[in-house]
């Protein structure tokens, strides 16, 4: 089975490749396509993760994986939420994003936050299935951490010491949120026969 991880952000499409390594599916991505990438109008990570996946499908008829994530930080309003990539500016520096939450929180005590990954699994012909995983934690008071992407050096998981940035690939794989609406994918995937383990 060949999908196509509709993202062009590397950081996911190697995260979301070795989640689906289990499993007998030709990953390629829509930046190695050169699809296009569609403005993310949803108000909610689900809402944009469909619509990624769709265009991606069409695009390319073939099925298509598409995630929407980011950071949800209560002191913060729930910002940066849905545009958390757009808090790493049109360079994508999320040191600037971590600087952003940082600065923002200040001396606030209250530091708890999660991380919410919806994933769209869509077909050509419009079918689509949608999964939505997340995990709490709190934000640090410095990044810690080379491993991950994005906000990873800055979110401590619930029940741990260590930011995302300090985990290996394998324990994070563990806990994330992605991992989460990954599994629930999986599950749905095993039940209609969509998938094959190896």
């Amino acid at each position: 089975m060949k999908l196509v991880i509709a993202s062009h952000n590397q950081g996911k499409v190697r995260e979301i490749a070795e989640l689906l390594a289990p499993w007998q599916v030709q990953v390629i991505s829509a930046g190695e396509l050169g699809l296009p990438e569609p403005e993310e109008t949803g108000s909610t990570f689900v809402d944009n993760a469909e619509l990624k996946a769709r265009a991606s499908a069409l695009a390319s008829n073939l099925p298509s994986l598409a995630d929407d994530s980011g950071l949800v930080v209560d002191a913060l309003g729930g910002d940066p939420g849905i545009y958390s990539a757009r808090w790493a500016g049109p360079t994508k520096d999320f040191a600037i994003a971590m600087d952003k939450v940082l600065s923002g929180l200040g001396p606030q005590t209250n530091r708890s936050a999660r991380f919410i990954c919806a994933l769209s699994l869509a077909w050509p012909d419009g079918q689509i299935q949608t999964f939505e995983g997340k995990v709490e934690g709190t934000i640090a008071p410095a990044p810690l951490g080379a491993h991950g992407f994005g906000y990873d050096p800055i979110f401590i998981p619930h029940g741990g010491t260590l930011t995302f940035g300090q985990m290996n690939p394998d324990e994070k794989h563990a806990i994330s949120h992605r991992a989460d609406a990954f599994r629930q994918l999986v599950h749905a995937g095993k039940v209609t026969g969509l998938w094959s383990s190896t």
